[in-house]
This record gives structure tokens, C-alpha cells and sequence, in this order.
């Protein structure tokens, strides 16, 4: 944690610094509800990583099972409420993008910052997909009661998977689910779009 951390940890605890940070991993109610339980760790010293796609997140969304602290976790002394979610346009073709906007209102005594999370959720896949991916994340600063628009561009390298037989991006035609929150369990907001046409590039 290098030689500040306890000075930071301070800080945080007495309030001098109000925190923001957001956690890049799902902390587990138990061992058991971990991806690779079932395969960790292995037999002659080799393991098999079934998670396949199902990595973190992923996985407990798949599973329907309720984590200690979600993927995108985080706290602050203030609280902050989400509304207007709006997307720049219902349909999109395979080079243009799709905006998303939300208004981020600072509801507590405090100023404070809030990182948005912007996930999508493939409705209408030929193939096995994740329940939802992150694909966008912003951090606004907010004073006690101020509000402020945060605006996101959706494009099909973030619809896309990967075709490893063929070596190719694919984004597929179909209706996506665009998810606002404030961590991969706390969706404040849905709203829905259309690619019109697939297409495919190389890696």
C-alpha cells in the first residue's frame, strides 16, 4: 500500500478526506461462491480455469448469487441520487455511436465524487453472453446539493465479441440494454437500443 497508506486510512476515517474509490473485485460471502472453487487447485500440479467468461462479476451475476461487496462497490460520506437517463439516439448503425447521459445529484451535507457506471446487456445474442459487461465509467465531483449531466458514447467495440475460430470482432444486430449505476448490483437506471446491422473486423 506504500508508506502513506496509513496516513491515508487516517484521513479517510476521521473524515479529513471524503472517499471515492470504487473496487475492481467481487469480495465473496464465502470461499464456496468463488468462479474457480470447483477447480482450484487442480490435480498434478495443473489447474483448469473453467470460469471461461464467466470472470468475477460476471460469474455472481450468472449465478445469481448475492456477493459481501459487488464489483464497482464503494462508499463516501455523502449520498448521490441518479435521474434523466437519456440516450442520444433509439438505433445506431455498425460505425456510430449511441450517447448516454444521466443526471448525478449530490443529495447529502458533503461535497463528494461519484464514479457512474455504464453497463451493457446483450438482449438478442446468437451465443452465449455475459448478463451484463461494463463498458463505461466516469467520476464527477459534486457539491452538497449541486447536479451535474454525465454523458458516455456507446459504439459497437462495446457490443462486440470475440470470434477466436474466424479472428474477428463481431457485433451482432439485435436490442441492448444500456445499465446506469453506482456498482454492478446497484442499477439506478435502464434504457434500451437497436443495432440495426452486424458487422465484423479483424483483431
Amino acid at each position: 500500500p506504500g508508506q502513506e497508506c496509513g496516513n491515508a486510512i487516517a484521513d479517510v476515517l476521521f473524515g479529513d478526506t471524503n472517499p471515492s474509490g470504487k473496487l475492481p473485485q467481487t469480495f465473496p460471502v464465502r470461499l464456496e461462491d468463488t468462479p474457480a472453487y470447483l477447480n482450484f487447485p487442480g490435480e498434478n500440479g495443473k489447474v483448469h480455469y473453467g470460469e471461461g467468461l464467466f470472470v468475477g462479476y460476471r460469474y455472481y451475476d450468472a449465478k445469481k448469487i448475492a456477493p459481501l461487496f459487488p464489483f464497482g462497490f464503494g462508499l463516501s460520506y455523502t449520498t448521490f441520487a441518479y435521474s434523466s437517463l437519456s440516450l442520444s439516439t433509439q438505433q445506431i448503425g455498425p460505425d456510430d455511436t449511441c450517447s448516454v447521459s444521466v443526471d448525478i445529484t449530490n443529495t447529502g451535507q458533503r461535497a463528494g465524487k461519484e464514479i457512474v457506471q455504464v453497463y451493457v446487456r446483450d438482449q438478442q445474442a446468437s451465443l452465449q453472453r455475459p448478463e451484463k459487461e461494463l463498458k463505461a465509467f466516469a467520476k464527477v465531483q459534486l457539491k452538497p446539493g449541486e447536479r451535474k449531466t454525465v454523458t458516455l458514447s456507446i459504439g459497437r467495440d462495446a457490443l462486440a465479441y470475440y470470434d477466436d475460430l474466424a479472428r474477428e470482432w463481431v457485433a451482432e444486430a439485435g436490442e441492448f440494454e444500456v445499465l446506469v449505476g453506482a456498482s454492478s448490483q446497484d442499477i439506478r437506471a435502464t434504457a434500451t437500443f437497436t443495432l440495426t446491422a452486424s458487422s465484423r473486423w479483424p483483431f
